[in-house]
C-alpha cells in the first residue's frame, strides 16, 4: 500500500481559525482541558514515531514514520497556538511517562509489540477529528478538521497495513461471537453459583435449601446474563448502525481516500491493480453502491449477525448450565455425599472453562485452567466462610 503521508492546508493553519474549535470528543471537561490533553498526545504520538523510526531496520519505514512524527508535531502546534489565542501560554511539552513506557517497550520488545495501541490512538483521532469537522460551523476551522482527520487517517492506514489489517482501522465493530458468549455465560453461572451453594452448606442447612437456595441462584443469574446479553446484542446493532452512518459522511467528505481503500480490498483479493482502481472508481461514482460495498467489505456488516433476542438466550441458557452444576448432586445425594460430589464437579468444571477460556485471551491452557481452578477454590472458601459466620452469628443472637 502507498501511503502519502503530506503537511496538507491543516498544518500550515493560521492563527485565530480555530478559535470556534471545542474539544475533539464529548465529554464534560472543560474546552482548555480537552486542548491541552489533545497536545500531549499528539507529542506523545510524535515521540513515538521517531522511536519507531530509529527501530524499524527499512529504510522507507524510517523514513514514513519520520514524516509522520512531523506532521503529529504539527498537529500539536495547531493546539498550542489554540490555547495562545485564549491567553494560555503553553511551553514545549515532552512526551508523558506512559508514552516514555512505551517506547522502552518498543525498544526492550520490537516496535511492532506497541504498535497496535498507536493504531487504536490513531483511530480515535480520526473519529475524533470527524466529530469537530461535523460540530464546526463552516468556515476554515471546519475544513482543517477534516484535513487534520485525513492525515491522521493515512497514519492510520499505514499502521494497519504493517499490521497486516484490511479495511479502515479506526472502525470498530468485533463483536464476541457465540462460542465466545457460552463460555463466558457458563463461568458466571458456575462461579457465582458454586459461592452462593458454599455459602449456605457453610450455614450448616438440611440439604433441600441449599437445593432450593441453589436453583433460586441458577434462576435468577440466568436472568441477569440472559438480559445482559440481549442488552450487549442491541448495543452492538446501535454501534453498526454507527458505523454505517459514518462510512457514508467519510465517502461524502473522503472520497479519494475511500477509494484507494477499496482499490486494495480488490486487490487482496487477487484482482490486478490496475483492475482493482478501475472497479473502484466506477463503485465510488454511486454513493448508494458505494456505501454498500463499503459497508460489506470492510465492515463485514452485510452478513447475518445475531438478534438480540438470540443473544440472550444463548448467554442466559449457557449461564443456567453452569449454574446448575454444583446444585445437581443434591438432586441425587445427601450429606457429605453430595457435598464432596458437588465440590469435585464444580472445581473439574472450573478448570474446563478456564483452559476453555485460553482460546479467546491467548494464554496457555493448563495456565489458564489451573488460574480458574484457583479462582473456584477461593469462591468456595469465601463463601463457606461467610456462611459459617453468619450462622454462628445468627445463633449466638
Amino acid at each position: 500500500m502507498s501511503v502519502s503521508i503530506d503537511a496538507g492546508p491543516a498544518s500550515r493553519v493560521a492563527p485565530g481559525i480555530f478559535a470556534t474549535m471545542g474539544p475533539l470528543e464529548t465529554h464534560q471537561e472543560a474546552p482548555t482541558a480537552a486542548w491541552r490533553r489533545h497536545l500531549q498526545e499528539e507529542t506523545d504520538a510524535a515521540f513515538l514515531y521517531r522511536t519507531f523510526a530509529e527501530l524499524d531496520p527499512d529504510q522507507r519505514h524510517r523514513e514514513l514514520f519520520r514524516r509522520m512524527a512531523d506532521v503529529e508535531e504539527r498537529h500539536a502546534g495547531v493546539w498550542r497556538r489554540l490555547l495562545a489565542e485564549h491567553g494560555i501560554e503553553v511551553a514545549a511539552a515532552g512526551p508523558s511517562l506512559r508514552a516514555r513506557l512505551l517506547a522502552w517497550a518498543a525498544r526492550r520488545f520490537g516496535a511492532r509489540s506497541i504498535m497496535p495501541i498507536a493504531l487504536r490512538e490513531e483511530g480515535k483521532a480520526v473519529r475524533g477529528y470527524l466529530a469537530l469537522h461535523r460540530a464546526t460551523p463552516p468556515g476554515s476551522a471546519k475544513e482543517a478538521a477534516l484535513e487534520l482527520a485525513r492525515e491522521e487517517a493515512s497514519h492510520a492506514q499505514y499502521l494497519g497495513d504493517l499490521e497486516g489489517m484490511e479495511g479502515e482501522p479506526w472502525h470498530r465493530t468485533a463483536s464476541g461471537g457465540f462460542l465466545r458468549n457460552v463460555v463466558y455465560g457458563f463461568n458466571d453461572g458456575l462461579t457465582a453459583n458454586f459461592g452462593l451453594v458454599a455459602g449456605v452448606i457453610g450455614a450448616s442447612v438440611p440439604a433441600h435449601i441449599v437445593l432450593v437456595s441453589g436453583v433460586a441462584g441458577m434462576i435468577a443469574d440466568a436472568l441477569s446474563m440472559g438480559a445482559s446479553g440481549y442488552l450487549a446484542a442491541k448495543s452492538e446493532r446501535e454501534v453498526y448502525a454507527h458505523e454505517i452512518a459514518m462510512e457514508k459522511e467519510e465517502i461524502r467528505l473522503m472520497p479519494d481516500i475511500e477509494e484507494e481503500e477499496l482499490a486494495i480490498l480488490y486487490e487482496a483479493k487477487g484482482i490486478s491493480p490496475e483492475r482493482a482502481r478501475s472497479m473502484a472508481k466506477e463503485v465510488m461514482s454511486d454513493p448508494a453502491r458505494a456505501l454498500e460495498e463499503k459497508v460489506r467489505e470492510e465492515l463485514g456488516i452485510g452478513e447475518a449477525h445475531a438478534t438480540p433476542l438470540r443473544e440472550g438466550w444463548v448467554t442466559g441458557l449457557a449461564t443456567a448450565v453452569g449454574a446448575f452444576i454444583p446444585v445437581a448432586p443434591f438432586l441425587f445425594l445427601d450429606g457429605a455425599a453430595a457435598i464432596w460430589t458437588s465440590f469435585t464437579v464444580s472445581m473439574i468444571s472450573h478448570f474446563g472453562v478456564g483452559a476453555a477460556r485460553s482460546v479467546f485471551t491467548g494464554r496457555g491452557l493448563i495456565k489458564s485452567g489451573l488460574d480458574m481452578f484457583a479462582v473456584g477454590l477461593g469462591v468456595a472458601v469465601v463463601g463457606y466462610l461467610i456462611g459459617d459466620v453468619a450462622a454462628r452469628w445468627l445463633t449466638a443472637g
